[in-house]
């Protein structure tokens, strides 16, 4: 009697033409992001012109072949670099502001958190870089909006959270807050000026524009409406 048979899944065969794609886009993927954590680095310590494709190679261990091959140009890769950072920066400024228990300490951390860092003026060189780079403005278009975006609906899960009323549209206020934050940033940048005097700038600038919950029912006048009257200062996002 031959031997009771037992039947078994396949066994993965690393000659599979799908298992051989994936583990290539895998690599792919931790090239790209190799390349991009080591140009990040080097181009804000060295700018544009001081850096060069071997050096960025060097610097994730790869052949300066892999760059123009994942990138093309190294101006598409400053673009990309900075783009990347320009959006860790804003997932950690909405980390650092969870926090917060009113409007006040919500948009100081905010604050603090973007002038802490040199990845918004690295972004703004890529904006300027697009200037006579057109074919990289979209990447820098889905930046920005990707900014406006993920800021209005933090904003809002903040305001629906503690229950704080914004004095403006929530959108608006994610757009003011980015546009300022990139203009103080350079003009900092451009003046010296250290990350409290533009944290302090962006604080005095940015104003009031949340109030928080209030404790009362007593109301006033907010413009044309009648709301709560808020129990403490209200603050900016």
């Amino acid at each position: 009697m031959d031997p009771k048979r037992t039947d078994t899944a396949a066994e993965p065969i690393s000659g599979d033409p799908k298992h051989a794609v994936r583990a290539t886009r895998t690599a792919g993927r931790r090239m790209r992001s190799l390349l991009l954590d080591g140009a990040s680095r080097l181009f804000k310590e060295r700018g544009l012109a001081g850096t060069s494709i071997s050096d960025i190679a060097a610097a994730a261990d790869a052949f300066p072949s892999q760059i123009t091959y994942y990138f093309r140009t190294k101006e598409a890769l400053f673009v990309e670099a900075a783009c990347r950072d320009m959006l860790y920066v804003a997932r950690a400024t909405e980390q650092a502001a969870l926090r917060a228990q009113t409007p006040r300490d919500y948009t100081r951390a905010l604050v603090e958190t973007v002038t802490a860092t040199d990845s918004v003026a690295f972004f703004a060189e890529a904006l300027t870089l697009t200037r006579r780079r057109p074919d990289l403005a979209p990447l820098v278009e889905r930046t920005i909006e990707r900014l406006h975006a993920e800021g209005m609906r933090a904003y809002a899960e903040q305001i629906e959270r503690h229950g704080w009323r914004s004095l403006r549209d929530p959108d608006a206020s994610s757009r003011r807050f980015w546009a300022l934050a990139i203009g103080v940033t350079v003009e900092g940048f451009a003046m010296g000026r250290s990350s409290e005097e533009m944290a302090a700038e962006m604080l005095r600038v940015l104003g009031d524009q949340a109030a928080a919950k209030a404790t009362g029912n007593r109301l006033r006048l907010v413009g044309s409406g009648v709301t709560e009257e808020a129990s403490e200062g209200e603050s900016e996002r």
